[in-house]
């Protein structure tokens, strides 16, 4: 009896531990970049549990070990194939709403992150405009582009989201003054608005919210409603929200009644 107690308590950890870590690649997948804090939060299981998940996840190489947490292997990786990106087809619809937003002799910034790389493969060939970013990836993708100017925003590199980070990348960004941001979104509700989990991308980003006439956010729908530590800005400064969804979905209808423009 007692052997038989013991085995049914071995295969319910064992259970939990898959869930656990079937979890936690969920959100790296959602989100790109997890905290071990966090996770250890929403799990309710102690930090030395989570980073013991996070190191057996990495060493099958189904996420990255950072410093503090994880991040998604297809984030990370400039040249991942379609294949590897979370929920590549709803990105796909999301980038090419974005790109009807834009027109010939505007001025864009962008952050990083794979929809927004979608989008940047995305823009027509014949398109006269000029793109302004930090993120390594993005600007590998915009120098391709036959027509457009590229500006970099330089400064220290953030290795875990390959964008330029900084107080020089500030103060460069709030010297300008563009017709669009478009905004990669990790985490969105009306309550808190934008939020992210990375500090100093958060001030990059913050910095790119005022330096703008509009505010695009694009974000696939399972982000809708969550929430992250840090904020970026109020859902009042979104001027529009893309999603994949259509916008008369009823998952969008507080953000329209809200005033947001809904795509």
């Amino acid at each position: 009896m007692v052997k038989v107690l013991c085995l049914l308590k071995q295969l319910e950890l064992t259970m939990l531990k898959i869930e656990r870590q079937a979890f936690i690649l969920h959100q790296v997948n959602l989100h790109n970049k997890v905290l071990s804090t966090e996770l250890s939060k929403q799990i309710r299981v102690s930090d030395d549990t989570i980073r013991r998940d996070i190191q057996q996840l990495a060493e099958i190489g189904k996420i990255i070990k950072v410093h503090g947490g994880a991040l998604s292997p297809s984030f990370h990786n400039t040249h991942s194939s379609s294949n590897d990106v979370y929920a590549y087809n709803q990105k796909k619809i999301i980038a090419q709403k974005a790109i009807s937003l834009i027109k010939d002799g505007m001025v864009v910034l962008t952050t990083g992150g794979t929809t927004i790389i979608e989008m940047a493969r995305a823009l027509p060939p014949e398109l006269h405009a000029t793109f302004i970013s930090g993120s390594i990836p993005a600007l590998a993708e915009y120098i391709v582009h036959p027509t457009i100017e590229v500006i970099a925003i330089g400064d220290k590199i953030s290795k875990d989201s390959k964008i330029t980070v900084g107080s020089d990348a500030i103060s460069r960004i709030r010297e300008l003054k563009v017709d669009l941001c478009f905004l990669g979104v990790s985490a969105i509700n009306l309550e808190t608005g934008v939020s992210d989990n990375d500090w100093e991308v958060v001030q990059i980003k913050k910095a790119m919210v005022e330096s703008s006439e509009k505010l695009v956010c694009l974000t696939i729908s399972e982000k809708i409603n969550s929430r992250q530590p840090f904020q970026v800005c109020e859902s009042k400064k979104i001027d529009t929200l893309i999603t994949e969804l259509a916008p008369d979905d009823p998952l969008l209808n507080s953000y329209t009644r809200a005033g947001i423009n809904v795509l």
